[in-house]
Parts: structure tokens; sequence; C-alpha cells
């Protein structure tokens, strides 16, 4: 099962290098959607418990 999760492990890294390396403008988007939606979901969380100590 470890040696599974090592060569899958190796696959997402080459696909996200093969990404970078071909697209980086496209590699760039997805990243600014992947901390945009990060930081939705922090907001969400502080707003939630900011509601549960008032």
């Amino acid at each position: 099962m470890a040696q599974a999760k090592k060569i899958a492990l190796y696959m997402v890294v080459v696909f996200v290098l093969y990404t970078i390396i071909t697209s980086p403008k496209r590699a760039a988007d997805l990243v600014e959607v992947g901390f945009e939606g990060v930081a939705s979901a922090a907001q969400g969380v502080g707003d939630f418990m900011t509601e549960l100590v008032k």
C-alpha cells in the first residue's frame, strides 16, 4: 500500500511540473483559484466562530 501511495505522489508531482512547464499562465490561474477557495473557507470559519462567541 505504501508503494502505491509513493507512485501516486510521483505521478501528481510530474503532472504539476508538466502543467507548469507547458502552460505557466494556466497554472497560475489554477493556483489563484485554489488560494481564493482557501481564503474563502477561512473567512467562513472566522465568521462562524465570531457568531458563536457572540
